[in-house]
């Protein structure tokens, strides 16, 4: 599945090419799904953290939320979990280096954001 990619707008759109890119996006959507999974990423391009100021930066998510978010981000080799032997041990959370492939794909979701929030404001204000 690796070789398929999203239709461009200019080729001819094949119903196996729509289910192909259906399945890419669907893939992703499995592996980053969730309201935590970017911003935890986001936090983490900060660089290691441990577990309470990982917690202390997203705010409001809950310990057992961010622990499991953590150990999926883990399974699916984006982030690494370091324990060091301290008294008491510590536990260190980084972003591996496959974590990069998502670095144009979070700059774009910032970019949409940033004109969907300007958009958002200036229809309510306009209606106002």
């Amino acid at each position: 599945m690796e070789s398929e990619t999203l239709v461009a707008p200019t080729e001819v759109r094949t119903p196996e090419a729509c289910n192909a890119a259906l399945g890419a996006v669907r893939d992703t959507l499995y592996v980053l799904n969730g309201k935590w999974k970017l911003p935890l990423i986001v936090v983490l391009r900060e660089g290691p953290q441990r577990f309470n100021d990982i917690q202390r930066a997203l705010g409001d998510i809950t310990p057992k939320i961010l622990s499991k978010e953590l150990r999926e981000l883990e399974l699916n080799e984006f982030v690494i979990r370091r324990v060091e032997q301290t008294k008491p041990i510590t536990v260190i959370y980084e972003l591996a280096e496959y974590s990069d492939s998502l670095t144009d794909v979070l700059h774009e979701l910032r970019k949409w954001g940033i004109q969907h929030r300007k958009r958002i404001m200036a229809s309510r204000r306009s209606s106002n």
